[in-house]
């Protein structure tokens, strides 16, 4: 019979609980040899990044094979359990600034010579949210936003572009869900010549980028529900007090949300991980 049923328990056990070994804190470091106790896998540590506001390394296998697993506890090091932190920052060192995606800041930043490759999103206001919170990062790598002013014409432009190596295109969409206009037109797209490999087309489930602002950000609940048939912009700002009447007063309703928007924080998760995965796509190497 087992010495741990149920029932009380002996002195024994809890010397046996002291016993067991405890995780300490170790900094992350280039080459270091980790084991990921929940998959098994086994890799040197080749990369630190921040993905979504969260802090990720690679562990390379020897295989050459990449996997990325969070920050944390869950890792073997030499067969002792460690919770693997960030670099230890050396007395006297200046911690990095973060820029608004929640990456680490290039000081004195000039921005890299514009790619071939591009980011496509749908309109202005998507370009705009995107440059704001990922311009640095985009800057770096010399990739350019560009807006399409909608998507019916999208394989079209695809096709004129001409994607190929070294000419990528990463492709935001709006309310891509099952079963809409947005995702027939998306794989019409990847049909395309040329498309696989070279092209990605994410999206978010929103009918509009205004939705993919965390409605706290402006100090509401939730945003409003617009009836069917009504100008969604229109009608969400109206619900929401707002000058409707006119372009104008859309454009200034749009400046209103995004001068809330100070960094990845105040955006949903299911837009941030689709912008971040265009980025990986378009500057992958080889790309």
């Amino acid at each position: 019979m087992s010495d741990h049923g149920w029932g009380p328990r002996s002195l024994d056990d809890d010397a046996l609980a002291r016993r067991r070994p405890v995780s300490r804190e170790v900094p992350v470091a280039p080459g270091m040899l980790l084991e990921d106790v929940t998959t098994g896998w086994v890799g040197a540590v080749v990369s630190l990044e921040t993905i979504g506001g969260m802090r990720v390394l690679g562990l390379e296998d020897r295989r050459g094979r990449v996997k990325a697993f969070p920050l944390g506890p869950g890792f073997l090091l030499e067969g002792e359990p460690v919770v693997v932190v960030g670099p230890r920052q050396a007395p006297g060192t200046k911690k990095p600034s973060r820029t608004r995606s929640g990456s680490v800041a290039v000081e004195g930043l000039r921005a890299s010579t514009a790619k071939a490759s591009r980011v496509w999103v749908e309109g202005y206001h998507d370009a705009e949210l995107v440059a704001k919170v990922w311009g640095h990062d985009l800057a770096v790598e010399g990739i350019v936003v560009e807006p399409l002013h909608g998507i019916d014409d999208l394989p079209a432009a695809v096709e004129q572009f001409g994607p190929g190596p070294g000419r990528r295109l990463g492709i935001l969409v709006d309310h891509l869900v099952a079963g809409s206009k947005e995702s027939r037109i998306a794989a019409e797209t990847m049909r395309l010549p040329g498309a696989a490999g070279n092209v990605l087309v994410l999206g978010h489930p929103y009918v509009d980028i205004w939705q993919a602002v965390k409605p706290r950000t402006l100090g509401v609940d939730a945003w409003p529900v617009v009836p069917r048939g009504t100008d969604w912009k229109t009608g969400t700002a109206a619900a929401l007090g707002w000058p409707h009447r006119t372009p104008g007063d859309l454009g200034r309703a749009w400046q209103h949300i995004l001068s809330r928007v100070d960094s990845y924080a105040d955006l949903e998760p299911s837009l941030l991980g689709r912008v971040e995965e265009l980025i990986d796509f378009l500057t992958a190497p080889g790309a």
